[in-house]
């Protein structure tokens, strides 16, 4: 049997005025999950439990089949998994962000979308000043970045970048137990930013400058048992954001990296659904993920995100549901991760729909896949991380 996972990262939204009513799921034309909806079953999943920040850490780790409650330690760790950096058992690892803040408001989490040579060169060189003595700054990808502090301060409060677009960044920063040593760092890049080569050049061509570092997600190396100890089949993972590819390596599954994933509205979509197919010809399971519909949902365009998830449909699903009908048993499901509603620009804890077919699966009434015509089914998941056993049984 080959399992195919296929996540919509924010696809899912609330009723919008300016679609009748619509969510963007249910406006846009997805042909390909509405005939998944058609041909198996339908429900309703929780992927955050309740207590936990909504976000694609806690949700992913939930669609993987672990339980957040018993296995996340924080975002960072698991971004450092990916990018091979071991944390000694002391360690603590923040998520970095590069962003763009002025007169004091978070105007864009991402920097603009900051290219990862104009990133690598900034992070190396606030390493050079600001690390030593127990820190340590390591580049990442766009506006992606990781902090670890031996001894850091794991419990301190700290604020995702993404939920405080054009707000004031003031009341947001760290608070807590060893709050301080992060306000100070933080604050102490502005000036080596600002005077950065970088920096310049982005703002003389017009631009957002980079020209603050954000701390957050922060936590301790995770234990977990693999995929293969847990359900005793082999695995991939596609993705292009640094976070699920961690959750991947530390459970044991192979991170495919797939040329032109970006992580944003211009990645090879196609190539990631033809990367996962030729995945299942040596593994049972591909988890493949997409970035495109959340990023919409973080900027409040609801264009783009209506175009993400037809992209998502007719290139990725469509692609591989097509593409899975060489192998003679399969099962396939397609979800959100959590919903990230254009009114509110950030992530949101309620409910996501799923829809599955496959060998074994039965079909119900329900014909079409978005968030209301799942609301009426009858199987209703309280615990996300038994999701994936429910799809595998």
């Amino acid at each position: 049997m080959k399992y195919a996972v296929l996540i919509g990262d924010g696809m899912a939204d609330r009723p919008i005025p300016e679609l009748d009513g619509k969510t963007p799921l249910e406006a846009a034309k997805t042909p390909n999950m509405d005939s998944i909806a058609a041909e198996g079953l339908t429900g309703i999943v929780k992927t955050v439990p309740d207590g936990f920040t909504p976000g694609s850490d806690i949700a992913s780790m939930s669609i993987f089949g672990y339980d957040p409650a018993k296995y996340y330690t924080g975002r960072g760790p698991l971004e450092a998994a990916n990018m091979g950096v071991d944390l000694k058992p002391d360690d603590v690892a923040f998520r970095c962000n590069l962003v763009s803040v002025m007169d004091g408001v978070m105007k864009d989490f991402t920097a603009g979308h900051i290219t990862d040579k104009e990133a690598e060169r900034l992070i190396r060189d606030i390493d050079k000043e600001l690390g030593g003595d127990g820190i340590k700054f390591y580049p990442g990808v766009s506006y992606r970045h990781l902090t670890v502090i031996n001894k850091g301060p794991a419990d301190a409060k700290c604020t995702p970048p993404h939920d405080i677009t054009n707000k004031s960044i003031e009341e947001y920063l760290p608070q807590g137990k060893g709050s301080e040593l992060l306000r100070n760092l933080m604050r102490e890049a502005v000036p080596l930013l600002a005077d950065h080569e970088v920096n310049k050049a982005r703002l003389k061509a017009g631009k957002a400058p980079a020209d603050m570092i954000w701390l957050w997600g922060q936590g301790k190396a995770p234990k977990m048992p693999s995929f293969k100890q847990k359900y005793g089949l082999t695995g991939s993972v596609i993705t292009a954001v640094n976070l699920i590819k961690g959750i991947g390596r530390v459970i044991g599954l192979d991170v495919i990296d797939v040329p032109g994933a970006t992580g944003y509205f211009d990645t090879n979509y196609l190539g990631k659904a033809k990367y996962a197919l030729k995945s299942l010809e040596k593994k049972d399971f591909v988890l493949v993920h997409l970035e495109p519909p959340d990023e919409a949902g973080h900027m409040g365009n609801l264009k783009e995100k209506m175009r993400a998830i037809e992209n998502f449909d007719e290139l990725v699903v469509g692609t591989i549901l097509k593409g899975l009908k060489k192998f003679k048993d399969y099962r396939v499901m397609v979800l959100p991760d959590h919903p990230t509603p254009i009114e509110l620009m950030t992530h949101s804890g309620e409910p996501v729909p799923f829809a599955m077919c496959g060998k074994g699966i039965k079909s119900d009434s329900i014909k079409d896949y978005y968030e209301k015509s799942a609301s009426h089914s009858k199987v209703m998941i309280k615990e996300g991380h038994k999701l994936l056993d429910f799809f595998f049984e």
